[in-house]
């Protein structure tokens, strides 16, 4: 435990210096170099330990107390004991997230150390020994925030494996602390061994605090003084656990302390000096000099920044040179090709066999010179140009070279004047006019203490600049650390957020596995089912928060997704319960594995998009979803484009007033489907929540908006998709009047629904051209797909999908228009077109089609496919299928119309048949 930081600013830049000199005889040793500020401390101890002064206590034993301290390089702790020979340590301090501070206006050499939990005072015997302490601490504890998490068995193999590593950062660590602050020296002999020899503290520095480590301690010296003095071996002063072995290892070194600019291998050890003469030195130090030793580290550095200047000097040289040398060779380079074409060129002029040959050369060779005519031209007036532009920034350069000189002839003349002005202040200070000339004694007793106080007052801005540097160094460290905590941290989410994913996985896996032995078990009353229905039961029931033991809790699946859906539906068959709880850990673990991969850049692009305006970029972000936290503004915005045209100011609070003055035909059925609405989301079950009311409200107010449609059933689960987005009733609404009368085909809501017919049977077109496998496969078992995506094109997937895909359909539906809806429905069937082909029974594919929709967790694939496996998809081809499906329907319901006129007059006529014969019979009843 002698000497100070194995790692620190001096020791680290050179020890390969001297493992170069070791191996290679012909490289000169360190004492050459002694003038570099990075080597002024070449023997440095391997062990950061010595005396310190603690202040603690309580009440009247309050104060100083000497105490040894010890650095622990593997666990980053600051240990501390009454005396160096002490077996066991009194407390730690850890450093591994303490901070360091010293205060200029405290007395000398105290600095302290601040932790989370406790603040601790400490005092050195200067503020050499203060600043080297902070550095050092500086030093062990980036060194250990830097190191790997868990070191190899053998020392060897750390030194080999991280070594290099951890020297270049503790090297450029090295070099960004001394911006702030220059290494400090080595104090002679008040750290490592010298520090030990020292004697030992007074017996009021016991510790009554750890009074058992107290008497521990004095019974393991008074062992060791009897077994020295009983065999003959060296002082209990080098003998303690904790010092003993690395002192015998690192006495050399001790010595160099005394001579810190050299490294003399047999100097002589110093002898411990007497506290009177320390104190003495101390005094005589602090009365020449506050920082004696600052000096020649400043020195140091302008040799070594001079060495550094002549070098970058010399590579600038070498390196105009070299370019020249380059240039030269691309010109010679030009001329030797010049010369081989013309060498050619005259070759096959020579080789020519007829006088029509050499012609076409010549004409050849004559269109040439004309091209290079042509560019000489062309580079002439771009030097005219560039000639041109060089004369204006000469004369731009010329203005500012004369505002400059100005500017240095005015500071000049206001230094002058300050310069005067001084002079004569300090005459009136020394002779005041209406005062007599002092005497001379008196003059000189005023010029010293005003000269003493001169002198203080540079001691103390001296003093002043160290704090700020080391501060300034101190910030800058911990930033650093603070920075790399971040990121380790956010590796950390990201693992915990992959591991959570993989839970999900294994959990729906099992659920899935439970799930099918169920199926194939049927009803069979046996004790294997018995035992399935308690898994099964078990499986519902169980959250991974209340399974794990430890302090890292994962995440369980929340009852309610972000906007107030259940994430598990709750199904009141216990098969489709199972089934559900396996469809929301698909999401979760979908959604945990995309959350860094995916959704962070994601999130990253929509911040930095700016202003919102229609362009490719957009629509391909749209596509990909919009985050929560810009839904909202992008929504209303999309809403906006759409009704720019309609919107009116106070539109909405007219319609309103409208309501309330009378009832709209359409307000039972309205309010017989706000109860129907959403009955899996928390916002329109909760009988205190607002958004029923304003559902009713907007949904009123849109039914004297379009008095054509007025109410139609499918419009209360639009409004509430954009209620549960937008908030407001007014956004609301007009997102209502976007999607009905801009979006979505004229007829869409009417009565006959003749638009949502007509798109029926497009879809089924575009399944037969897309997926002509599956649509053969629900033809022969008679399945009307029509039955099931109906109410798909209605109310754009509102009860179909999750929430979470859901609304990214709705993200591209806003801006492309019923096109995605298209997209989305052959990407529904695409996604689950395996599990469908599987069924043979038409009752059993009802079945499916009924909730199959549920199951598609993963929305980056749905929305792969439907945006690049269903291409070609083009509006042109969709509008032609809605064009001739409509005609054709037209003319069905045409053809119905007739029918059923055909039919009431064929019943009228009957019905006067009837009502003829039945009078002719009354009136001759009546004759009779």
């Amino acid at each position: 435990m002698e000497g100070a930081g194995e790692n620190a600013p001096e020791s680290s830049s050179s020890a390969p210096g001297s493992e170069e000199s070791a191996r290679d005889p012909q490289v000169p040793p360190p004492e050459e170099e002694s003038g570099d500020c990075a080597r002024s401390l070449e023997a440095v101890p391997k062990k950061l330990c010595g005396y310190l002064s603690k202040f603690g206590g309580k009440g009247p034993i309050r104060g100083w107390k000497s105490r040894w301290f010890f650095y622990d390089e593997r666990k980053c702790q600051l240990y501390y004991s009454r005396t160096a020979q002490d077996a066991n340590p009194l407390d730690s301090i850890d450093l591994s997230s303490a901070v360091f501070d010293c205060k200029a206006d405290a007395e000398e050499g105290i600095f302290e150390i601040k932790t989370p939990s406790r603040v601790i005072t400490l005092k050195a015997a200067t503020k050499q020994a203060m600043l080297y302490w902070l550095q050092q601490l500086q030093m062990k504890r980036w060194e250990f925030h830097n190191s790997p998490p868990a070191p190899p068995a053998t020392p060897d193999a750390a030194l080999a494996g991280n070594g290099p590593v951890l020297h270049l950062e503790l090297g450029q660590e090295e070099a960004e602390l001394e911006e702030f602050l220059c290494p400090v020296k080595t104090p002679p002999g008040l750290v490592g061994v010298a520090a030990a020899l020292q004697p030992f503290p007074a017996l009021q520095n016991i510790s009554l605090k750890h009074l058992g480590t107290e008497i521990q301690n004095t019974m393991h010296n008074i062992r060791g003084n009897k077994q020295a003095q009983g065999t003959g071996h060296e002082p209990p002063g080098e003998d303690s656990p904790q010092s003993g072995e690395p002192q015998r290892e690192e006495q050399p070194s001790a010595s160099d302390t005394s001579t810190p600019g050299r490294e003399p291998e047999d100097s002589p050890k110093p002898a411990p000096k007497p506290s009177l003469t320390i104190n003495f030195a101390q005094k005589a130090k602090r009365q020449n000099n506050t920082f004696p030793f600052f000096s020649e580290g400043i020195t140091r550095n302008r040799t070594a920044q001079e060495k550094v200047a002549d070098l970058e000097q010399q590579v600038l040289m070498l390196t105009k040179e070299l370019k020249s040398q380059k240039e030269l060779v691309k010109i010679l380079h030009k001329a030797l090709e010049a010369a081989q074409q013309e060498k050619r060129a005259s070759s096959a002029y020579l080789a020519a066999a007829e006088d029509k040959d050499r012609l076409e050369l010549v004409r050849h060779k004559v269109r040439q010179i004309a091209e290079l005519g042509r560019r000489v031209e062309t580079l002439e007036q771009e030097r005219e140009s560039l000639a041109h532009t060089a004369s204006l920034r000469e004369q731009q350069v010329q203005e500012l070279q004369q505002h400059v000189q100005l500017l240095m002839d005015k500071n000049h003349a206001k230094q002058q004047v300050i310069c005067k002005l001084s002079e004569k202040v300090t005459q009136d200070f020394t002779h005041p006019p209406d005062q007599s000339p002092l005497r001379p004694d008196a003059a000189n007793r005023d010029f010293l203490s005003q000269q003493g106080k001169i002198e203080h007052l540079k001691d103390d801005m001296e003093a002043y600049r160290t704090q700020n540097c080391f501060l300034n160094s101190e910030i800058h460290q911990v930033t650093k650390i603070w920075r790399k905590v971040a990121e380790k941290e956010k590796a950390l989410l990201t693992k915990c957020a992959y591991l959570q994913a993989r839970n999900c996985q294994v959990e729906s896996k099992y659920l899935a596995g439970l799930r099918r032995l169920q199926e194939a078990l049927g009803d069979e009353a046996s004790e294997c089912s018995e035992l399935l229905r308690q898994l099964v039961q078990e499986a519902l029931q169980w959250e991974a928060g209340e399974a794990s033991s430890d302090s890292i809790e994962l995440s369980p699946i929340s009852k309610y997704d972000e906007y107030g859906f259940l994430t598990v539906p709750d199904y009141e068959v216990e098969d489709l319960k199972l089934l559900a709880k396996i469809q929301a850990l698909e999401s979760r673990s979908h959604h945990l594995l995309g959350l860094e991969a995916v959704d962070r850049p994601l999130r990253e692009r929509w911040a930095a998009l700016g202003d919102l305006v229609p362009s490719a970029e957009l629509k391909q972000l749209l596509r990909a979803g919009v985050p929560r936290e810009h839904r909202p503004r992008v929504w209303r915005w999309l809403v906006h484009l759409r009704v720019q045209h309609l919107h009116t100011p106070g539109c909405y609070q007219e319609l309103l007033s409208r309501g309330q003055a009378r009832e709209h035909p359409a307000a039972r059925q309205i309010e017989l489907d706000l109860n129907r609405t959403f009955p899996n989301n928390k916002h329109f079950t909760c009988p205190t929540s607002s958004f029923p009311d304003k559902l009713r409200r907007v949904l009123l107010a849109f039914s004297w908006q379009n008095p054509t449609i007025g109410y139609c059933q499918g419009l209360n689960r639009l409004a509430a998709i954009a209620l549960l987005v937008l908030e407001e009733e007014e956004s609301a609404f007009w997102c209502l009047v976007a999607i009905v009368e801009t979006i979505m085909p004229a007829d869409y809501y009417c009565n006959t629904l003749t638009a949502s017919q007509v798109d029926q049977r497009v879809l089924q077109d575009l399944l037969s051209e897309k997926l002509p496998r599956l649509m053969a496969h629900l033809g022969q078992h008679h399945v009307d797909l029509s039955l099931v995506t109906f109410n798909w094109f209605l109310v754009v997937f509102a009860d179909s999908l999750i929430s979470n895909i859901l609304l990214r359909v709705w993200d591209a539906f806003l801006y492309e228009g019923t096109k995605v809806v298209f997209r989305y429905a052959l990407a529904i069937f695409k996604y689950n077109e395996k599990e469908i082909l599987r069924l043979q029974n038409g009752l059993e594919i009802y079945q499916y089609l009924r909730f199959f929709t549920k199951t598609i967790s993963n929305s980056r694939k749905l929305m792969n496919i439907a945006f690049n496996d269903m291409n070609p998809f083009r509006m042109k081809q969709l509008r032609q299928l809605r064009m001739v499906h409509r005609e054709r329907l037209e003319a069905e319901l045409r053809e119905l119309e007739q029918l059923k006129a055909e039919y009431l007059e064929r019943r009228a006529s009957r019905r006067r048949a009837v009502s003829e014969g039945c009078a002719s019979e009354d009136e001759v009843e009546g004759e009779a």
